[in-house]
């Protein structure tokens, strides 16, 4: 078992990779378009396990702080949320405690987002339908692909993130409809999530569906169920809810999600493999240079990018 070396992810040092040639351009542009190793994990199920506690998590959080205080919960998000994607950023490489950290904090800026407009519940959620929805059409149009795999790139991450932010606040409005314009509670929402989050999982798995629109379709919901159940647990009696309280139920799934993202970082089970396809590294504007042995016929060749190994016996997935 490997350990994981300090502050090796903030490494500035540069990512050797084929050579890759680019037009006389700003300084931001250069960065935005820089080949990076990648930056989100590999999809396990474990990942979806992390993932579902942060929507619950953030969900938690947002309402316990904004009872106390909503002038302390909205420093405490937007600052939280700027220092963890600001970690995130500085990253050369995917390291699972600053990835989940800004994951979190997402998730509590996110749900703030999406409590704010005074549109109510539906126009929220058709307000964040369609800010999800520019994004994508944004960073499709300027990227070709809306892959994790290919979050090789400054700006490729930025959309990401960007779209998963916009997935929170969209999924957060979600589930305020169901449990509560609908009137169905939070229980029995939860378990609409549930059932719906099984579609996109079932018709990848048996029927073909494309892995990009099947993984973000699954990520979009996960959003509100994990918030449905985590107000299932935590709202009083009065609000279809168990009664725990908004402060127990967050500080537990806080914890449930510390232990899992340590094991990830020793583990490094969800690293992506160091090798990943030269078109991933490609983006508009960047030509490969003529020096390696491309051949005529303009087959992909892989390009090595360091960073942890993965653990003995674990195989790789190709992307």
């Amino acid at each position: 078992m490997s350990t994981v070396p300090a502050l090796n992810f903030l490494d500035p040092a540069p990512i050797e990779s084929e050579s890759i040639s680019m037009p006389p351009s700003s300084h931001s542009r250069t960065r935005a378009r820089e080949p990076l190793a990648p930056k989100v994990p590999e999809i396990t199920a474990l990942f979806w396990v992390v993932k579902i506690l942060t929507t619950g998590m953030g969900e938690a959080t947002a309402d316990y702080l904004a009872h106390v205080n909503l002038v302390l919960a909205a420093v405490i998000g937007t600052v939280g949320f700027t220092v963890a994607l600001w970690l995130q950023f500085r990253a050369r490489r995917y390291f699972a405690p600053v990835y989940w950290f800004a994951v979190m904090m997402v998730a509590v800026f996110g749900t703030m987002a999406a409590d704010g407009p005074p549109i109510g519940h539906v126009g929220s959620a058709i307000f964040y339908t369609m800010l999800l929805a520019t994004v994508f059409f944004l960073w499709r149009r300027a990227e070709g692909t809306l892959s994790i795999h290919s979050i090789v790139t400054r700006r490729r991450e930025t959309y990401y993130w960007l779209a998963v932010l916009a997935t929170f606040a969209l999924g957060t409005a979600a589930g305020d409809v169901t449990a509560t314009t609908m009137h169905l509670g939070f229980l029995a929402s939860g378990i609409v999530f549930t059932a719906i989050i099984a579609v996109p999982a079932v018709a990848w798995w048996r029927f073909g569906l494309n892995e990009v629109v099947a993984f973000w379709l699954a990520y979009i919901v996960t959003r509100p169920l994990g918030a449905s159940f985590a107000d299932w647990l935590g709202k009083p009696h009065s609000h279809s809810g168990v009664g725990f309280g908004d402060g127990p139920v967050s500080g537990g799934a806080t914890i449930m999600i510390v232990i899992l993202v340590a094991y990830l970082a020793v583990t490094r089970r969800d690293v992506q493999p160091n090798t990943i396809r030269s078109a991933d590294l490609l983006v508009p504007g960047m030509q490969r240079s003529n020096t390696g042995s491309n051949t005529a016929s303009g087959n992909a060749r892989s390009a090595t990018i360091p960073g942890p190994a993965r653990p003995p016996g674990q195989q790789a997935q190709v992307d």
